[in-house]
């Protein structure tokens, strides 16, 4: 999707927006004497984009000054008298790229598809999306040759002209010193507290005038819900409108989430009588859904696409309310939890005792063998690509799926095809990203990608008015927590202790209290009962050239086939999922791309 553009007219650049998208307030327009700014996304608060992207021209516009990225979700390009900006925020959300050759920039944009037409499909691209669902928002290649993506936090300077000047990292302050009404609640201690103030900051900056939330029945979203209605009711210079989004199933074990939605709802109504409830019948939404649309009409292979269909039921409830921010709790499982991986740093820095003795808490506290926590806490972290060959010869047993982890060559993907474009340099360059020297520093920039693929709110952002926005992973709460030493924040079978005690005023008891939570496989097993056969005859009857030089097709239908029975794990079948979304992206660019074709006359 295209929401602005940046190309030349010679040595004129050329910047614009798209229209209806500014209209919606997605995509801001600034100028002043220095020049011009087209934000994407918003910059410091949802509710104030124009003074966000006054600021980020201004701050930017002082030569000589390392201005910081502030905090918020957008792609920006800055035109000034002497020079062009590109950036984005470190979180990444909204995507940027910009078409290079000899070193000339000859167009920016945030679609890739719209800066590829034509272009060679890159191969090493799809190697790299086959290491893993982290892949794609922190490697610069994408699927076309020559077209370039911005990373997160990334500054790209050129000269006026489009000639290439540097790509400088930069990063966002640890914290914001925005302050909010309602923000010193009760007393806490010291970690609750700092948490329960940067979640309440976060939330407080992607309120809009009608803010949607998704609400679940579980800690995240409930809290994240209850903090937007308590500024609601606490704020009388920042009115507004709260919708409580949730999906509802009446049958099948997710029916049993119900009593928990219903006591979240009541509790958030509680602050906000007014709040707007909206539960939508999901019984019939399975995954793989209308999978031809939802995996092929997007810039780049999707590989939660098979999702889709769930979130774009509610997506479009809130759309048709006018809300013009939608808020997750996505994120807290890895960044308000405890960190496990800090017992890497104890076993990295020879305290073996302490190290044991907290691996044997984390191993009773989540009813797992001791073996079990050092070798996906220490082992792993330390030799990922060892440790998953290891595992996959142990647990493959015959079977496509079996051992299959994050980063090992999945057996459909031909081994030719991976040595010619770089499959194990790109699975180095995914286990370092995901581990790092420093594992336990790691998790939080991996989780900031793991934990909110929103690809679908990108590209239905036009059509829904809104952006998936996800208070958890704001910087200053990841810096918060980051903070905290490991004592502050693991208690042996507590979940997220620092984030249950900074909620315990406002969180209902049956909720606080709640460890387990119901996932979503119920709708995986059946998308994959009633979509599985189709699934494979797509497969087998893709026509795209790549497909088949990437793929050996009937290995990636047996491993659908597996799936349909319960072989694997999560692992594996993200695995197979992203390869499913790679063949319907290329099968329908192929589609695309015939009949954009030329037609002869004959004699």
């Amino acid at each position: 999707m295209e929401a602005l553009r940046l190309d030349w007219a010679g040595s004129t650049p050329r910047l614009s927006a798209a229209g209806a998208m500014a209209e919606q307030g997605l995509v801001t327009t600034v100028s002043s004497q220095d020049g011009t700014a087209v934000v994407a996304g918003w910059v410091g608060s949802v509710r104030d984009r124009m003074a966000g992207a006054r600021r980020l021209l201004d701050d930017f516009g002082r030569r000589g000054v390392a201005s910081r990225l502030p905090t918020g979700d957008y792609a920006a390009v800055l035109v000034y008298r002497d020079r062009i900006l590109l950036m984005r925020d470190e979180q990444a959300r909204i995507p940027l790229f910009f078409r290079e050759s000899g070193g000339r920039v000859s167009a920016v944009s945030t679609s890739a598809r719209r800066l590829g037409t034509g272009a060679e499909l890159e191969r090493r691209y799809f190697c790299r999306y086959l290491t893993g669902n982290m892949a794609q928002p922190h490697s610069e290649l994408t699927p076309f040759a020559g077209v370039h993506r911005i990373l997160g936090g990334e500054v790209v300077e050129l000269s006026i002209t489009g000639q290439m000047r540097g790509r400088v990292p930069r990063h966002v302050r640890e914290a914001d010193d925005l302050s909010l009404p309602g923000a010193d609640g009760p007393r806490f201690s010291g970690a609750a507290k700092d948490l329960r103030l940067a979640l309440e900051n976060a939330v407080g900056r992607r309120m809009g005038r009608t803010t949607a939330c998704h609400v679940s029945g579980g800690t995240d979203s409930t809290s994240v819900a209850l903090l937007a209605a308590r500024l609601l009711t606490a704020g009388q210079d920042r009115p507004g409108d709260l919708v409580l989004l949730a999906g509802r199933f009446g049958r099948g074990e997710l029916a049993e989430e119900q009593p928990y939605l219903d006591e979240a709802m009541e509790a958030i109504r509680r602050h906000v009588p007014a709040a707007h409830p909206m539960m939508i019948d999901v019984d019939d939404v399975a995954d793989f859904d209308d999978f031809w649309h939802h995996a092929g009409d997007a810039d780049e292979p999707h590989a939660h696409a098979f999702r889709a269909p769930f979130w774009g039921r509610l997506h479009a409830a809130a759309a048709e309310l006018g809300c013009d921010t939608l808020m997750t709790g996505c994120g807290a499982d890895p960044i308000a939890d405890a960190n496990p991986l800090h017992l890497h740093r104890l076993a990295r820095t020879g305290q073996l005792r302490q190290m044991t003795k907290q691996a044997r808490a984390w191993a009773t506290g989540g009813e797992r063998g001791l073996r079990d926590v050092l070798s996906a806490y220490v082992v792993q972290p330390t030799l990922p690509l060892a440790a998953e060959r290891l595992t996959a010869l142990v647990r493959r047993r015959g079977t496509v799926l079996g051992g299959l982890g994050n980063f090992a060559r999945p057996r459909w993907l031909r081994s030719g095809f991976a040595r010619a474009h770089g499959y194990r340099e790109a699975s180095v360059a995914e286990s370092r990203f995901v581990f790092g020297r420093r594992p336990e520093q790691s998790l939080y920039d991996a989780a900031n990608y793991i934990a909110a693929p929103d690809p679908l709110s990108w590209r239905c952002a036009r059509q829904d008015g809104f952006f998936l926005s996800h208070p958890f992973l704001d910087p200053e709460v990841i810096a918060t927590m980051r903070r905290l030493p490991a004592e502050a924040t693991f208690h042996p079978g507590r979940s997220k202790t620092v984030l249950r005690e900074a909620m315990a005023d406002l969180l209902p008891p049956r909720i606080l209290g709640r460890t387990v939570k119901i996932p979503f496989d119920e709708l995986y097993a059946r998308g994959l009962r009633t979509h599985g056969d189709g699934l494979i005859d797509l497969c087998r009857s893709a026509r795209h050239p790549l497909i088949a030089e990437i793929f050996d097709v009937e290995t990636l239908c047996r491993a659908v086939r597996e799936a349909q029975l319960g072989i694997g794990d999560s692992y594996s079948w993200d695995r197979m999922n992203s390869s499913l979304a790679l063949v319907v992206w290329l099968e329908q660019s192929d589609q695309r791309s015939r009949t954009l074709m030329p037609v002869t006359a004959g004699p």
